[in-house]
């Protein structure tokens, strides 16, 4: 099924505000399944804190939604979708919704979920699909009615900035676990998933536009992308990826993916000890018109102010140094004040 050609694809974006975002959840949330379940949903906290980042001159997020939710509770998840667009839209937010997500536990359970794992960096954060799921045709009729019945609810409202079809999908489990049989066999699995998620999402007759994050590798060349990479591409209406790198390797990757002449958005980045900083990535993505979403907003349960090597050896009886990810703490003070000072001048210098 095709999708959008290039000239509408940079209509749509002609249109628009410089995208300037974060990736959300709240800060009472340990993973996508606590943020939406019924019984941990909570409003309150999402509404204040998408009141930080509206006060830096954040005007995008990016959220994760999960499969199971829709499994369990598909119209309490169409209702609490309706609420967060509406605390978000009330702040001048748009939302990008994410649907499938390859990284971490490859086991999701719905219902209480686990606490945080003391100093580790987003420990209990869960895959959809799960492994079961993935490896089970029977599961298909199930994600594809997730998908059409999502984008069929909000498939013509403003308050969607895009859908974002999959993260990282030849990402895996833990550092651990990821050896390149483990990820081939689960690449197998994920390339016509994929590809079946872009057509039900496309299905569904969005007026926003579908995308997915290529996110390591070689992109110099379409042929030079793996095959899962080629098919995000593709398959992509605006072009998406992520960067954790130095200014110079992130203008490198923005060059590679202009020869797409399509909109480009960079749906992660910041890791201030790699040197991928606002100060240092900001300029270069909105020079470039890049729209950016960094990860993180606020220090919470998913503990992703921990380096990613806390992964080895937790943060439990050592510092941890300068925040990795996220910017403020839960009362809304930020880790650097220089940081909500220069995001506010970025984005009105965009206006």
């Amino acid at each position: 099924m095709s999708g959008w050609t290039v000239e509408a694809a940079k209509t749509w974006y002609a249109v628009r505000a410089w995208p300037l975002g974060c990736n959300f959840i709240p800060s009472t949330a340990v993973n996508q399944l606590e943020m939406w379940q019924a019984a941990t949903f909570d409003p309150v906290t999402i509404d204040r804190e998408l009141g930080f980042a509206a006060g830096v001159g954040m005007n995008a997020v990016r959220i994760f939604l999960h499969d199971l939710l829709w499994r369990d509770d598909p119209d309490g998840l169409l209702d609490r979708i309706e609420t967060v667009l509406g605390l978000a839209d009330k702040r001048g937010i748009a939302t990008m919704p994410v649907f499938f997500d390859s990284c971490w536990n490859p086991a999701p359970v719905s219902g209480p979920q686990p606490l945080p794992r003391p100093g580790v960096h987003n420990s209990a954060w869960v895959q959809s699909p799960g492994m079961a799921a993935l490896e089970d045709p029977s599961s298909r009729p199930r994600l594809e009615a997730y998908v059409r019945g999502v984008v069929g609810r909000f498939a013509n409202d403003r308050r969607v900035l895009a859908w974002d079809i999959w993260n990282e999908p030849d990402n895996g489990p833990e550092v651990a676990q990821r050896d390149a049989a483990t990820l081939a066999a689960k690449a197998a699995l994920v390339k016509p998933l994929l590809a079946d998620a872009f057509d039900w999402a496309r299905a569904a007759g969005p007026s926003q536009p579908l995308t997915s994050a290529i996110w390591s590798g070689d992109w110099s060349k379409l042929d030079r992308m793996t095959p899962i990479q080629q098919l995000q591409v593709t398959s992509s209406d605006i072009v998406s990826f992520h960067n954790y790198d130095k200014a110079e390797e992130f203008a490198r990757r923005v060059a590679y993916l202009e020869a797409f002449e399509r909109p480009i958005l960079c749906t992660e980045y910041l890791a201030r000890p790699r040197g991928s900083t606002f100060q240092a990535i900001l300029p270069v993505a909105k020079a470039a018109g890049v729209g950016a979403f960094n990860w993180g907003l606020v220090r919470g349960d998913t503990q992703t102010n921990l380096p990613w090597d806390s992964w080895d050896s937790p943060y439990v009886d050592r510092p941890a140094g300068a925040w990795f990810h996220d910017i403020f703490n839960a009362d809304g003070t930020p880790f650097d004040p220089a940081e909500p000072i220069f995001l506010r001048a970025e984005a009105q210098s965009s206006v």
